[in-house]
């Protein structure tokens, strides 16, 4: 079967640090017309479920375990009979708005296969520790989270994060990549590699 993306917006709160501001989150459903992978679940089930469509969920993958990126987690595994991957470096702040409920783990390198082809997990720290961006070699399409933007890296001013770290995931595991990667992020417009890529030293000197 043919790969799919579908892109769902939601809207809601993030909370951190005892902030909250409002945000748009984006939803990317990767898939075929039978079966599919969530990537994150922020806000608002029932756009999620309307965009899946009746096809069968592999599992609900959060890039990251900031509220606004797992807030419907739970709902979506039960109404979709899905599991939940979470990168256990973010276990504090999956605890943070789900407390003890279980989940399974994200890993570096691990793979998951859909459409005839590789949902690649790559862990990225420095917005959080758990950040993961998704790679799917084959359709050039990377699932960034909030770990990379049009414009720069995710923000690192809160807890639990590191600019350092951000930096040295994406010179590793992110910049790397081919060029006309398209980069899907968790917030606003989509990007590329190429883009983004000769901006690294102009970031470092800014400082975020």
């Amino acid at each position: 079967m043919t790969l799919r993306i579908d892109h769902v917006v939601t809207n809601g709160i993030f909370a951190l640090d005892g902030g909250e501001w409002e945000v748009d989150n984006n939803i990317w459903i990767v898939g075929d017309d039978s079966e599919c992978y969530v990537i994150d679940a922020a806000h608002n089930a029932a756009p999620i479920i309307e965009a899946v469509g009746g096809r069968k969920v592999k599992g609900i993958l959060c890039t990251h375990a900031h509220n606004d990126h797992i807030t419907v987690a739970p709902e979506l595994s039960e109404k979709l009979d899905a599991p939940i991957f979470v990168h256990p470096g973010d276990q504090m702040l999956w605890e943070e708005t789900h407390g003890s409920l279980a989940h399974e783990n994200l890993e570096n390198l691990q793979t998951f296969q859909i459409a005839g082809t590789d949902i690649q997990v790559l862990n990225t720290p420095g917005h959080s520790p758990g950040s993961c961006c998704l790679y799917v070699p084959e359709a050039g399409e990377l699932f960034s989270g909030d770990t990379l933007f049009q414009g720069g890296p995710g923000a690192t001013g809160r807890s639990y994060s590191s600019f350092d770290t951000i930096i040295d995931s994406l010179q590793k595991s992110i910049l790397t990549l081919p060029a006309e990667a398209i980069v899907r992020t968790g917030h606003g417009d989509h990007t590329t590699i190429g883009s983004e890529a000769p901006h690294l030293e102009e970031w470092i000197k800014r400082g975020h």
